[in-house]
């Protein structure tokens, strides 16, 4: 398999820790979304996904584009561990989180939004990731055990930690949040999660490296 990925996308990452927890290995090209005007932009990467977004992985003989998409594909095809509970309450649970972040908060704020909104970049990521934040604690409450839906690592976390190192970045009082902080700080202590961290990423740059 191969990723084309971003050290700090949010959305790379939430297929990083899908192919960390599953134990698929792949090699990693970077696709690198500020240099040289924003490598995604390249005739040679729209080749690859038109949308000129990351993640892609190449797997199987296809090509897949959209985290959650690439995500329900390995569920399929390799399904140990579960990613999504068995239970269809659950499971919904876990779609319904997961869409939550996914669709009404990360693509609120992500690069293309951001380098539109100039010098009110960071009051608007505050802004959309705080309102997020408000509904998915109040959400979490009622489906979180020691994870976001019960007990066991599922599609839901894999999007959280993303977006909670999204809010950090963006400097949001995550004072408010308590339970999505307890689970985030439970998630990264998980080895998957750690290797798939931006910290550690062939394009890392040194400065951030863990």
């Amino acid at each position: 398999p191969i990723l084309y990925s971003y050290f700090r996308s949010s959305c790379s990452w939430r297929v990083r820790i899908a192919l960390a927890l599953k134990g698929i290995a792949y090699d990693v090209v970077p696709v690198n979304l500020l240099e040289d005007g924003g490598q995604q932009f390249s005739a040679e990467f729209k080749a690859v996904n038109p949308m000129q977004q990351v993640p892609v992985l190449k797997i199987d003989g296809i090509t897949l584009s959209q985290s959650l998409a690439i995500i329900h594909y390995l569920e399929d095809t390799r399904p140990n561990p579960r990613l999504l509970p068995q239970d269809p309450k659950k499971k919904a649970q876990v779609r319904m989180i997961a869409d939550h972040i996914v669709s009404g908060i990360q693509p609120l704020q992500n690069l293309s939004v951001l380098q539109q909104m100039g010098e009110k970049k960071m009051e608007w990521a505050q802004n959309c990731i705080s309102s997020g934040f408000q509904a998915l604690e109040q959400t979490l409450q009622h489906t979180a055990g020691r994870y976001c839906v019960g007990d066991e690592v599922s599609m839901a976390d894999l999007c959280l930690v993303p977006q909670v190192s999204n809010a950090e970045r963006f400097k949001v009082d995550m004072g408010p949040y308590p339970t999505i902080t307890r689970i985030n700080k439970a998630l990264l202590e998980l080895e998957a999660f750690k290797v798939s961290h931006p910290s550690r990423q062939p394009d890392t740059p040194a400065e951030l490296r863990a």
